[in-house]
């Protein structure tokens, strides 16, 4: 009982707040307004996602009081997820260097390492691979770039928002047929607080989500990864499949970015995504696809992954692979040409 009035707690106050921010973004002059940069045609007010930080960081304390997760996990996800979020708000309200944000990026890693990622191992065909030091330079590397790669793909209405829930609902699928659904709360509780907030920002979108939630997530998404991969090495696998459409859009297009010599911090609209919202006329139906590739492609390989069908390295290569042909076929990464 406890459990589901939590649940609906979150999902109400992220629903309110979110309704709140943005009068208070309407009131302020808040506004996104498109630019020749931008995949939407409308002014709309953001930073909606602060209700996605607020109602997710109320209900850790609270989860820890009903013995629903650990001193280190709430030490750990609250310490690191307020400081990339306070970033966050400052960036959506004036303009921080980007040298200092990636220094807050991995002082939040840093931070949630500490608490975190002492026993993490990972598993690599049958190998745990037990070097702390490696470990920790690969899981703040992917921290960083799960904050940094979640603000990238928030470029459309809803996307981030349906990534993150259908990742999560499918995790705690993963955890039931693995027999670890003591790990599932976490995921359910960042699933209902991002549920509250898509009320307002499916499309067509009513509030954008901003800096402070786009990196928010990426980072929370990131450390429920660690807290897995602590419990069972194979669970990394599953997370990294799951997150197979946003790893593979994002990174695909640095790469492309980098070796054209693009600066790689500043703003574009060269995502697959993004492409393919332009092709087809629609954030939904693009939202649709990402939704459909996520339940009927990467969460029946992270399943198989995760009752030893298939081993890890070989289910995300089967993942990934159509995900970089995907890319390549909407130009991911490539210049728009004008017209």
């Amino acid at each position: 009982m406890m459990f589901c009035v939590l649940l609906l707690s979150v999902f109400v106050v992220s629903l309110l707040l979110t309704y709140v921010l943005r009068r208070y973004a309407l009131a302020n002059s808040l506004i996104d307004v498109p630019n020749s940069r931008s995949s939407h045609t409308l002014p709309t007010p953001r930073g909606g996602g602060v209700a996605i930080v607020v109602s997710f960081l109320v209900m850790l304390p609270v989860s820890y009081y009903t013995q629903l997760i650990d001193f280190p996990a709430m030490a750990g996800l609250s310490g690191a997820g307020a400081l990339v979020a306070i970033l966050g708000f400052a960036d959506d309200h004036g303009h921080v260097a980007a040298k200092w944000r990636l220094l807050g990026h991995f002082l939040a890693a840093g931070w949630a390492l500490y608490w975190l990622g002492s026993g993490v191992q990972i598993s690599l065909l049958g190998w745990l691979l037990d070097w702390k030091w490696f470990t920790s330079l690969f899981f703040s590397i992917y921290l960083v770039w799960m904050l940094n790669l979640y603000n990238f793909m928030d470029g459309i209405d809803g996307l981030a928002s349906v990534e993150a829930i259908t990742v999560c609902l499918s995790a705690c699928l993963v955890y039931w047929v693995s027999g670890h659904l003591e790990l599932a709360w976490l995921p359910l509780l960042l699933a209902g607080a991002v549920w509250g907030f898509l009320c307002w920002n499916f499309p067509p979108a009513r509030i954008f989500m901003g800096d402070a939630g786009s990196g928010f997530l990426g980072l929370i998404i990131g450390l429920l990864t660690i807290i897995a991969c602590a419990k069972d090495p194979e669970l990394l696998w599953c997370w990294l499949i799951l997150l197979g459409v946003f790893i593979v859009d994002a990174t695909w297009t640095l790469a492309q970015r980098l070796l054209r010599g693009d600066k790689i911090y500043e703003a574009h609209r060269s995502h697959a995504y993004q492409y393919a919202s332009r092709h087809y006329g629609s954030h939904k139906i693009v939202v649709y696809g990402v939704l459909a590739i996520n339940l009927l492609w990467l969460a029946p390989l992270a399943l198989l992954t995760a009752i030893g069908v298939l081993p890890g390295v070989v289910a995300l290569l089967v993942a990934y692979i159509p995900l970089v042909f995907v890319a390549k076929k909407y130009n991911a990464g490539m210049l728009e040409i004008p017209g």
